[in-house]
């Protein structure tokens, strides 16, 4: 990144700050910046992303052709166009490994819920489940010029998270490959799975709509008070998805009761049978909290951040949960404890 060519570009002249942060970092291979130049400055107080050297590559796995632009910059300009609040863009230097954006400060939804009592924690989700149904809404039909209707979650994705799982998950927490018989009962659930999931109504997914990719912008829970992150890798794929990564992030614990009302209230604001998306709600936690699990373990052994790892166990025991209420997937809970008797026997 090739900061005094950013700062002037930013400014029409050089400039240096009075402030350079470095922020706590996530999973992701992007770095973030916050720098203050001082009074006088417009802008005053930016956030820096810092690019990798293949910025046009995801973090996770994507199906389509590999994108003309940095498809955090072409989703956002289509979500802010259809009134979701994401960080302004102050400047694109992609050329200078580097995307200047607005400062949002520093509170997420899951710092603003940490230790809140019931009823506060109950607007708040409210409020979150309201911006995503607004944004459902905005973005479906996916605009075709927009990379994520380029992108699909397809059968082959959704297989290779659960592949991810049992890789990084069974096999990497469980001492070694699996037995072949093991291995091929445990496929043939996963197809299985994969082909369900991928045959549910579809919609825009963001693909990781949770607690620490909202910004909370203002003091009363509001969709207009949060505000939108992390949407470089959206796509279309199952239409509960999103609802999923909210309700049933590693971050934070929901009640039962809280969790049922805040689907009942996306299932009205979108003209959804409540019971319906009860289970595909079920089936994508499945999917979904298999493959994070997995995830949360690769990040660690792999890109060497073992921050997530207090999180393994907490997304295995979503999973378990769900399969309670899906009495049809008694054949995938039994290969799941053959193939992982720590966490599903």
């Amino acid at each position: 990144m090739d900061r005094q060519a950013i700062f002037a570009s930013l400014f029409g002249f050089p400039r240096e700050p009075q402030s350079f942060e470095t922020l706590a970092g996530d999973a992701s291979s992007r770095r973030y910046h916050r720098v203050d130049f001082g009074p006088g400055a417009d802008p005053r107080r930016v956030v820096i992303m810092e690019l990798p050297a293949d910025a046009l590559a995801s973090d996770e796995a994507v199906s389509g052709a590999p994108p003309s632009e940095l498809p955090f910059l072409d989703v956002g300009r289509h979500l802010a166009s259809r009134g979701i609040r994401v960080p302004a863009v102050h400047l694109a230097a992609v050329e200078h490994g580097a995307v200047v954006l607005e400062d949002l400060g520093d509170t997420t939804l899951a710092r603003r819920v940490a230790g809140a009592p019931r009823e506060t924690m109950r607007r708040w989700y409210l409020a979150a489940v309201d911006l995503l149904a607004r944004m459902h809404r905005a973005m479906w039909p996916v605009p075709r010029e927009c990379v994520a209707a380029t992108r699909r979650f397809d059968c082959g994705l959704l297989r290779w998270e659960l592949d991810h799982y049992r890789e990084w998950g069974a096999e990497a927490l469980g001492g070694g490959p699996l037995d072949p018989p093991v291995r091929a009962r445990l496929d043939a659930e996963f197809d299985a799975l994969a082909a369900d999931a991928a045959a549910l109504s579809a919609g825009f997914v963001h693909r990781d709509y949770q607690s620490r990719n909202l910004m909370v912008i203002g003091d009363e829970p509001s969709p207009a008070s949060l505000a939108v992150i992390d949407f470089q890798d959206a796509l279309v794929g199952p239409r509960v998805y999103d609802l999923v990564a909210l309700l049933n992030d590693s971050y934070v614990e929901l009640d039962d009761d809280l969790k049922q009302e805040v689907i009942e209230s996306y299932a009205r604001k979108r003209g959804i049978d409540a019971a319906i998306l009860r289970g595909e709600f079920d089936l994508i936690t499945v999917q979904r909290k298999l493959k994070d699990g997995g995830r949360f373990v690769f990040i660690d052994r792999v890109k060497g951040n073992p921050s997530f790892l207090p999180f393994v166990e907490t997304s295995f025991g979503r999973v378990r949960r769900a399969l309670e209420r899906l009495p049809e997937r008694d054949g995938l809970r039994a290969a799941l404890a053959a193939a992982d008797p720590a966490r599903f026997g």
